[in-house]
């Protein structure tokens, strides 16, 4: 079995199913595997082989699943690309379907790697739009906005294009602490992804411990608006996780208390 490997990164695993189907022409779909890095338990009788990004190999394979498959197609593989575990030799199974079955290959629920691609991606959707709802931003001093999150999956730059939207003028970042990665918006520029290091993650985590006018207001209105009799812990888990409250302003014990 040859293993082709690569970066948790799109172009990077673009490039390699590019060089996993061009091996398989001559060696066989199912004597090949793919997997990200870092790969975790290696196996003694298979060949590892990692793959280098490469944009002219990731633009083909992109441009055949939209044009060869569907733009459906081209969306499912995207977000199941998000999702926090690892899908890639799912969406090459899915691919040999789709460029097989066509556009008909998204339709096809009963096919297990449909059926796992569309959970994945599902979960990824839904979690997309649960932090462009609860992503709370916090004002430094020198004016720059700055939110907190910790997704499950990585979609920090898909909820970043909402705001980028909303806020186009701002300067802002969104910080994914889970995986040390962050958004940069300069005002009225695109956005970008970086890696953080240790030392700016450890900096950046420290925006949180300051307080403004606003986010004061804000812890007060929530508190003064809650109505006791209506108080319904289980109900309001269902609609805002615990798991998601860590950096919601509302939640936050104010200085002092």
């Amino acid at each position: 079995m040859r293993v082709f490997t690569c970066a948790d990164r799109w172009e990077d695993m673009a490039s390699c199913i590019y060089d996993a189907w061009a091996w398989a022409l001559t060696g066989g779909h199912d004597r090949l595997r793919l997997e990200k890095e870092p790969v975790l338990q290696a196996t003694l009788f298979d060949e590892y082989v990692h793959i280098e990004p490469d944009a002219v190999k990731a633009e083909k394979v992109m441009r055949s699943v939209w044009h060869k498959i569907s733009p459906e197609a081209y969306h499912l593989i995207s977000y199941a690309s998000l999702y926090r575990e690892d899908m890639l030799d799912e969406i090459y199974r899915f691919l040999r379907l789709g460029f097989s079955a066509g556009g008909r290959a998204t339709a096809m629920l009963t096919d297990p790697h449909v059926m796992r691609l569309m959970e994945a991606s599902r979960n990824v959707t839904n979690e997309i739009h649960y932090f462009r709802e609860f992503a709370r931003f916090d004002q430094m001093a020198d004016g720059v906005l700055i939110s907190h999150i910790e997704p499950k999956n990585q979609v920090v730059y898909p909820v970043s294009e909402h705001f980028a939207d909303r806020m186009p003028s701002l300067p802002w970042m969104i910080v994914d602490d889970r995986r040390a990665l962050a958004v940069v918006h300069p005002a009225d520029e695109p956005s970008y992804l970086r890696e953080l290091t240790g030392e700016e993650a450890a900096l950046l985590a420290q925006s949180e411990e300051q307080s403004d006018t606003y986010s004061e207001l804000w812890q007060t209105f929530f508190s003064a608006t809650a109505i006791s009799q209506r108080k319904n812990p289980a109900c309001q888990r269902t609609h805002f996780p615990l798991w998601m409250r860590r950096h919601a302003t509302e939640f936050r014990q104010p200085p002092g208390a």
